[in-house]
C-alpha cells in the first residue's frame, strides 16, 4: 500500500481491533463519540468503538441508538465548555482528539484511540468538582438527547408520554394534550449505559471514585427531570383562551447546564473512605443529608493556572481576562499578574504574554 493511501473499512476495523487490544484506552470512554471527527462511528461498528465491554454489548443490541448517544455526549461537552469558558478550568478538550482528515492513516487511528480515554485529561479521574460536573452534564446530555429522539418519533421503542392523556382540569379550562416529553426511556437507558462500567466492578461499593461517579451521573439525570416545564396553547374565539392544551417539555440544555453549574459551585466534599454510605468530609456536617441532586467530590481541585502536561492541565497561558471585571473572567481570578508580565489591549482587556505566578 502506498504512503498516504486511505484504508478501506475492512482494514480500518482490523487495525482498530488490534490497537484497542494493546493501547490503554481499551476500557474506553463514550465521551469520545461527542468530540472526535474520526469518521462516522456507525460505520466502525460497536465492537471497534472506545466503549466498555458492557457498553459495547448494549450498543450491539441497540445500534440505532448510537447517533443519540453521540449527540448526548456532544451536548454535555459543549455545555461544559459554555459554562466554564471564562474560568481557569475552561473544560478544555485534549487537542489530540480532533482531526478533520478524511483518510484513516495508521498514525491518526493510533493517536485518536490513545486519547479516547482522556477526552478531558486529568479531570476524568481526579475526583474533583470538575469531575463531578463532567459526569453530571454528560449524563444529562444523554437523557436529553434520547428523550428528544423519542418525542420526534425517531425511535420505535419510545415516543411521547402517553400517561398524561385524558388528564387535566376541565373546570380550570385546560387538559393534557400534544406530545409531552417522556423521560422514562432516556433515564432508563442512561442508567444502564453510563452506570454499567462502575456497577460491574466487584469493588464499586468501596471505591469512592466509582460511588462518586454513580451519584453524579444520577444528579445530572435528576436535573433534567427537575427542570421539566409545562407549555400550553390557547384555543377559543379570537384568542380568548377558553380552553388550553398543555404538555410537558424539557428545559433548554443551556438552562440545565446553568442549574448544574450552580450545583458545582455548591458541591459537597465527601470522605475518601466509604463505610455504610457516602458521608460528608466535614465531621460537623455529617448529619446533614446529601441529596441525590447534589454534586459530590472527594479531592480538592488544582489551581489550573500553570500548565501540567502529565496531568493534562493546559494552564491559563494566552487566555484573555477582563481587568474591569470582578467575576471569574477577572485578571485576578484567572491568573495572578505582575505589571511587567502583561500587555494591555484595547477595550479594557489584556492578554498574558509570557509568565505568571501562583
Amino acid at each position: 500500500m502506498e504512503k498516504g493511501t486511505s484504508f478501506g473499512l475492512y482494514h480500518l476495523c482490523v487495525l482498530l481491533t488490534m490497537l484497542m487490544a494493546i493501547c490503554p484506552c481499551s476500557h474506553g470512554n463514550w465521551m469520545w463519540l461527542g468530540v472526535t471527527s474520526f469518521g462516522v462511528p456507525e460505520k466502525l461498528g460497536c465492537s471497534n468503538l472506545p466503549l466498555s465491554s458492557r457498553q459495547k454489548e448494549m450498543c450491539k443490541k441497540k445500534p440505532y441508538l448510537l447517533s443519540s448517544i453521540r449527540e448526548g455526549a456532544r451536548l454535555g461537552i459543549q455545555e461544559c465548555k459554555n459554562q466554564f469558558k471564562h474560568e481557569r478550568w475552561n473544560c478544555s478538550i485534549s487537542p489530540n482528539i480532533y482531526s478533520s482528515s478524511p483518510s484513516f492513516s495508521l498514525s491518526f487511528i493510533s493517536s485518536s484511540l490513545a486519547s479516547a480515554n482522556s477526552v478531558f485529561g486529568y479531570e476524568l479521574s481526579s475526583g474533583t468538582k470538575e469531575t463531578a460536573f463532567i459526569s453530571a452534564v454528560t449524563a444529562a446530555g444523554l437523557v436529553h438527547s434520547l428523550t428528544r429522539s423519542c418525542s420526534t418519533g425517531n425511535m420505535t421503542e419510545c415516543s411521547c408520554d402517553t400517561s398524561l392523556q385524558n388528564g387535566g382540569s376541565p373546570s380550570e379550562g385546560w387538559h393534557w394534550g400534544g406530545c409531552s416529553d417522556d423521560l422514562q426511556y432516556g433515564m432508563w437507558f442512561s442508567r444502564k449505559f453510563l452506570d454499567a462500567p462502575y456497577k460491574n466492578s466487584t469493588l464499586y461499593e468501596s471505591d469512592v471514585l466509582s460511588v462518586m461517579q454513580l451519584h453524579n451521573n444520577e444528579a445530572g439525570r435528576q436535573a433534567v427531570s427537575k427542570l421539566m416545564t409545562v407549555d400550553c396553547r390557547c384555543h377559543g374565539v379570537s384568542g380568548s383562551c377558553a380552553v388550553k392544551t398543555c404538555w410537558k417539555s424539557m428545559s433548554s440544555f443551556e438552562k440545565i447546564g446553568s442549574y448544574l453549574k450552580d450545583k458545582y459551585e455548591n458541591s459537597i466534599q465527601i470522605a475518601d473512605k466509604i463505610k455504610r454510605k457516602v458521608r460528608r468530609k466535614e465531621k460537623n456536617y455529617r448529619k446533614v443529608p446529601i441529596r441525590k441532586e447534589d454534586l459530590i467530590y472527594t479531592n480538592k481541585s488544582p489551581n489550573y493556572c500553570v500548565e501540567d502536561r502529565k496531568m493534562g492541565i493546559s494552564g491559563t497561558h494566552g487566555r484573555e481576562c477582563n481587568r474591569t471585571s470582578e467575576g471569574p473572567d477577572s485578571c485576578n481570578k484567572l491568573f495572578v499578574l505582575f505589571p511587567w508580565m502583561t500587555e494591555f489591549r484595547a477595550m479594557g482587556f489584556l492578554r498574558q504574554t509570557q509568565y505568571w505566578t501562583m
